[in-house]
């Protein structure tokens, strides 16, 4: 089975789908082989249905099943030539609002950090809408700090884009890049190479219970936030749209619904 996962994350590379994606099919394709202990092609469709009707009965999530049918979608259709034709729809994704942090938030946040390093990792993700992949891949080069420009470099989808940096940073940027080459990573680990994204979500979770902020919040809230304030500040979604790298406006339009000021001003009755 091993080469056979080798052999499909191959596959995957040459159509150049994202490391979190191939890991995740060749995972769902080596459980789906657990499941009946034979090889994925003498399975039958009958099977496959089967086995996502009983991943739907034991609570996995629509994510999860979602996943799980594309990875095996692309199994039959790609490598054995022969599309899947059952009838399970893909199903919806809860529409849940995504946490966010106010501006105050954000500056008893950004308060909380002694470590001058940590402090601006939290600073720039939020000032440019980073993912947590993209922050700590960001090399000195990818920075233009006399535009203010940040260069996201191989982005969700391996899509490059443009941000902004805020100036108010700007020496923070260049003390922690002083003595670094433009191919360095910014955030370096003492191990050397980047620091990993676990230890950037940690940095932001001891920050986040430092200033006794009791929302389920995320380092992926930072971006969040930076789409959330942007819409609130007047800037065009078109724009919002090109900064957080969204290929459909419609990803960008679910922060309208955090940003109706109007709404917000509404008194309760009570």
């Amino acid at each position: 089975m091993g080469k056979f996962l080798d052999f499909i994350a191959g596959e995957l590379r040459i159509r150049n789908l994202s490391p979190k994606t191939i890991k995740a099919y060749c995972h769902a394709i080596e459980e789906l082989y657990k499941f009946y202990n034979k090889s994925p092609k003498d399975i039958s469709q009958e099977e496959v249905k089967q086995y996502l009707l009983q991943k739907m009965d034991k609570g996995y999530s629509p994510q999860t099943i979602s996943l799980t049918l594309n990875a095996i979608n692309f199994l039959y259709r790609e490598i054995y030539k022969k599309p899947l034709t059952i009838n399970i729809k893909h199903p919806k994704r809860p529409q849940k609002l995504p946490v966010l942090l106010t501006r105050e938030e954000i500056e008893k946040l950004l308060n909380s950090y002694e470590n001058q390093k940590h402090r601006l990792l939290i600073a720039l993700s939020y000032s440019a809408g980073l993912r947590v992949s993209e922050a700590v891949n960001l090399k000195v080069g990818d920075m233009d700090l006399s535009e203010n420009l940040l260069f996201v470099r191989a982005g969700k989808g391996q899509k490059d884009r443009r941000t902004v940096i805020s100036e108010k940073i700007t020496k923070d940027i260049l003390r922690l890049s002083a003595g670094k080459e433009p191919a360095d990573f910014l955030f370096d680990s003492q191990q050397g190479g980047a620091i990993t994204i676990r230890t950037a979500q940690k940095v932001f979770e001891q920050g986040l219970a430092k200033v006794a902020i009791k929302k389920k919040a995320t380092f992926h809230s930072l971006r969040h936030s930076f789409a959330t304030h942007l819409l609130e500040n007047g800037v065009d979604i078109r724009y919002v749209q090109e900064l957080l790298g969204h290929s459909n406006i419609r990803t960008t339009q679910k922060y309208t619904q955090l940003t109706n000021l109007a709404l917000k001003n509404i008194k309760s009755p009570l």
